[in-house]
């Protein structure tokens, strides 16, 4: 029952989406909200749809003595842990417009990279005090979000916090914005201890992260 209400749900969400974007296909002055309409939708049904997936899949025996561990799906990107340290967390994405709400899809990508990192063996770090650096990859061709003012990272703390760090407050956690020019659109997101953020930046400076 579970499964069925939410592929209605879903066929109910894309019907909105196809609604909105028929209407801004007609051009006028409510073509950009019809399109935040069409996005929202678009992305609801897109975490709607994965959580009915999980739902709907059948249950899986748990690992016998001597068996191996079955390979790791990377969910839109990668997990690592460098020197034992710092979170590396590589989205196969760059980062989407994002003018008030934030994008629930980012989040839940997060969510599923870190929750199949600690499947796979993987220990999170936690840290009282972090910083966060988010590096977009891109070139002036592929960037699709001019402004750092306009772009949803405001769901990767979210994702993190409560997991990596106990809360993204201004007191508990600093926060940095870059982009690197790159033909390979991409973005890197490091959460490392506070006082390791000089190190961090000369390694970056001197290109030895990669």
């Amino acid at each position: 029952m579970e499964t069925k209400n939410g592929l209605l749900e879903i066929k109910n969400l894309l019907g909105q989406a196809t609604a909105a974007a028929g209407i801004a296909a007609l051009g006028g002055e409510n073509a950009a909200a019809q399109l935040e309409r069409l996005n929202a939708a678009l992305e609801h049904a897109a975490v709607l749809s994965r959580n009915t997936l999980e739902q709907a899949r059948p249950c899986v025996d748990f690992l016998q003595e001597g068996k191996p561990l079955a390979p790791r799906v990377d969910i839109g990107g990668t997990v690592r842990l460098l020197d034992g340290r710092w979170l590396h967390i590589r989205l196969d994405t760059l980062l989407p417009h994002c003018r008030y709400q934030v994008p629930a899809y980012l989040s839940d990508t997060i969510t599923r990279l870190l929750d199949g990192f600690g499947q796979g063996g993987g220990k999170l770090p936690y840290y009282e005090k972090a910083t966060l650096v988010i590096d977009e990859h891109c070139s002036r061709k592929t960037r699709t979000v001019f402004d750092q003012d306009n772009k949803g990272w405001k769901a990767v703390p979210n994702a993190l916090k409560g997991r990596l760090f106990p809360d993204d407050d201004q007191f508990s956690l600093d926060v940095v914005l870059l982009s690197t020019e790159s033909e390979k659109a991409g973005c890197d997101i490091y959460v490392m201890p506070a006082e390791d953020a000089g190190e961090f930046f000369e390694l970056r400076r001197d290109g030895l992260l990669f």
